[in-house]
């Protein structure tokens, strides 16, 4: 009898052990700690200044922003893809859409920011209408800025492009010249330089400020505030729904960062939101 009652105790135990180990669920994994620092890639002059301000407000937030500058536009893009930044601030949507079809890049736009409206400068003329016949014109040599550009000339009469071609504008496009201009297309960031050899140029406005040219002062020509071209915050398209990202885009919308675009930069660079 004592045998069979040490022997039924040795069974309970096991069973006991066994529940412990097979009967009840594991645990489910801790979810992963929320990035508190993130690296985010701009152009610099305003978009770095902007950057800034929104850097000191989501620290508030708990989000410690690293601000890396690029000097032209390519850059950026090919830093998010391969991860040595988090996101980036800087491009507008016919860009981006044309860096995704040319490079594949698996990159998404998440919110927008603000519209940088692109100008005619000249330091030869005072007035578009004064252009000559045969003058040369700077335009950016990438697609989606260039044709941007040629929007732009349209919009001046100094060119008349198919009806169709819309934001993708090519020189191609072209249907009438009366004054025979010549289309110079350079670096968009090197055309500020250039302003000395040619007649007129289309100049980005991060570019204009750094340069000296304030848009809404000495631009012969302006895109309206209705620009389809809204600059935007990228990130891959992995990271869309990361709540830090969230967190960068309400830092940057608010009403504290509007009102100092608004002070700073004086009606230049309109806010989206």
């Amino acid at each position: 009898m004592k045998k069979l009652v040490s022997l039924l105790a040795i069974l309970a135990v096991a069973a006991t052990l066994v529940a412990g180990c097979g009967g009840q669920k594991a645990a489910a994994p801790a979810p992963a700690a929320e990035k508190k620092s993130i690296k985010v890639g701009v152009t610099a002059g305003p978009h770095a200044e902007i950057m800034e301000t929104v850097k000191k407000l989501a620290a508030k937030d708990g989000l410690d922003i690293q601000i890396v500058e690029f000097s032209d536009y390519m850059t950026p893009n090919i830093a998010l893809s391969q991860g040595d930044i988090d996101a980036n601030s800087y491009q507008h949507q016919p860009f981006l859409d044309n860096q995704l079809k040319d490079r594949k890049y698996d990159i998404v736009a998440i919110g927008k920011t603000v519209i940088f409206p692109m100008g005619i400068y000249a330091k030869k003329v005072k007035n578009i209408a004064e252009v000559k016949t045969g003058a040369t014109v700077a335009i950016p040599n990438d697609p989606s800025n260039g044709g941007r550009a040629l929007l732009l000339l349209e919009k001046a009469a100094l060119i008349k492009l198919k009806p169709d071609a819309g934001i993708k504008a090519t020189v191609a496009d072209i249907t009438a010249n009366p004054k025979n201009i010549k289309i110079k297309e350079i670096d968009a960031a090197q055309i500020p330089r250039s302003l000395d050899d040619v007649d007129i140029a289309a100049i980005n406005t991060n570019y204009a400020i750094p340069a000296g040219l304030v848009p809404t002062k000495d631009a012969l020509v302006i895109e309206n505030a209705d620009s389809p071209y809204a600059n935007l915050i990228a990130v891959r398209t992995k990271d869309k729904d990361d709540p830090v990202f969230q967190k960068l885009l309400k830092a940057y919308r608010s009403p504290e960062v509007k009102q100092w675009i608004e002070e700073k930069y004086k009606g230049t660079f309109v806010p989206t939101w």
